[in-house]
């Protein structure tokens, strides 16, 4: 019994292992959250955090979005803040499905994921930890078939 519990901890530090060497080293930040239940109501802001030292970089942003294959809409509005100005956040469309219904994104069984840029080369004016924001801005809510939501940050090359 001891053996089996110290084999299962043994494979799982090795699996984490695995898959924090697998990271690009040129994200500043890729994470996602997921949605409980797979609802995303207006008041839960996903935010996020991220630390940027080369000032001379420039940078590209993008939304990472997962879906079920039951979403019912071609597009998302969200509303993103900005990460050095203090206005109020810019309203973006993510364009998620053709017109014919065929899904843009890379699917696994009946999920959708999605990478879509928002802002490129974009430069910071100073070292620092910045935060950006994103939420849902649809008719609906809560807005429901939504996985996942994420922000991808990586140096421009």
């Amino acid at each position: 019994m001891k053996n089996a519990r110290l084999l299962y901890y043994l494979l799982v530090s090795c699996l984490l292992f695995a898959f924090n060497s697998c990271s690009d080293p040129g994200a500043v930040i890729d994470d996602n959250m997921a949605l409980p239940n797979k609802v995303w109501p207006y008041n839960n802001h996903v935010g996020y955090n991220f630390k940027i030292d080369d000032v001379n970089a420039g940078y590209n942003f993008y939304i990472n979005l997962r879906v079920t294959g039951d979403y019912k809409y071609s597009n998302l509005f969200v509303l993103i803040s900005d990460p050095v100005k203090k206005k109020p956040a810019a309203r973006y469309e993510l364009k998620l499905a053709r017109p014919d219904g065929q899904w843009l994104g890379k699917g696994s069984g009946n999920l959708y994921s999605f990478r879509i840029p928002f802002k490129s080369n974009y430069k910071f004016p100073a070292p620092g930890t910045y935060h950006i924001s994103i939420e849902q801005n649809m008719r609906d809510n809560p807005l429901h078939e939504v996985s996942d939501v994420g922000l991808r940050v990586e140096q421009a090359r």
